[in-house]
């Protein structure tokens, strides 16, 4: 049992941690969400409940008191918002009705890493579906009495040895699995990066063949808990910024990185508030048609 204090809200802290209504790392059942994790003590499974300021963790497995240690940071309890001062009157009113939000801080960066990959200009469908697939048939069955379909993700030697044929059945192209595959080999390095300032740690995921600024973003804020990184080259954020603070349609990352620039050091949190509070650009671009990596 952990008393935050505050409000908990374990959808909207836990939810970009999960990839897709099928992840198979992630479901909520029973009146609880439960989440497997590969911990360096081991695979676990946790079930999460709240009530109010109290959060009830059961774990199951060898990584069981490790992920029990940390539930705390994972739920943002080392989140500092001083010195967000949200101006825009639709950030300010999603901070307002979101006291139970905070910047998640996983500290397992193969976790997050490997299906930010997966996600690389693919859509948010194809790349879960991927994950979903890989997880099922590579990953170690969830311990203790998780729902029926959760695994835990694979080890990063079993990443490294997954066939070519079975990334192109999970409709995974070859830029991508090898990077997969190549990040694999140094997961004990990276996973070193936990702990580190946000610029370092940037700079080392950085420095890894296929990982660009988008992917680094995606994975220090859910793995390393930043509040001001920010996905640059994502397909559809930086319309969504510019349009809800604007009412403009058709914005591009450097008009996103103007408008949050007064935000800096909290520019994930300012996002995850227009996320939150829901205004989309209205869409009317033809449809994206998926890549279909099976049949080359």
């Amino acid at each position: 049992m952990w008393d935050a204090g505050r409000p908990v809200d374990l959808g909207a802290t836990l939810g970009p941690l999960r990839r897709g209504p099928g992840d198979p790392t992630c479901k909520v059942a029973g009146g609880g969400l439960w989440r497997t994790a590969r911990t360096p003590e081991g695979v676990a499974t946790q079930r999460l409940s709240v009530r109010g300021s109290v959060v009830e963790c059961r774990a199951w497995g060898p990584g069981a008191a490790w992920s029990v240690a940390s539930l705390p940071e994972l739920l943002g309890s080392a989140d500092d918002s001083e010195g967000f001062r949200p101006e825009h009157p639709l950030i300010a009113q999603a901070w307002r009705r979101s006291p139970g939000w905070r910047v998640p801080r996983t500290a397992l960066v193969m976790e997050a890493l490997v299906p930010a990959i997966l996600e690389q200009k693919v859509t948010g469908r194809e790349a879960w579906a991927s994950w979903r697939r890989l997880v099922t048939t590579y990953g170690t069955p969830a311990p203790g009495p998780a729902p029926a379909g959760m695994a835990v993700v694979p080890a990063p030697e079993v990443w490294a040895a997954v066939p070519s044929w079975e990334w192109h059945r999970a409709g995974v192209g070859a830029d991508r699995s090898r990077t997969i595959v190549s990040v694999a080999g140094r997961a004990a390095a990276i996973e070193r990066t936990v702990g580190l300032a946000s610029d370092e740690v940037d700079r080392r995921l950085r420095s890894l063949p296929g990982v660009g600024v988008w992917t680094s973003a995606e994975v220090r804020q859910r793995a390393h808990g930043d509040p001001d990184a920010v996905s640059v080259g994502d397909f559809h954020l930086a319309g969504r910024v510019v349009f809800a603070l604007t009412g403009e349609r058709g914005g591009d990352d450097a008009q996103m990185l103007e408008l949050l620039a007064r935000y800096a050091g909290h520019r994930y949190r300012a996002v995850r508030m227009i996320e939150l509070a829901g205004p989309a650009q209205p869409r009317r671009a033809p449809r994206y048609s998926p890549l279909d990596h099976r049949s080359r």
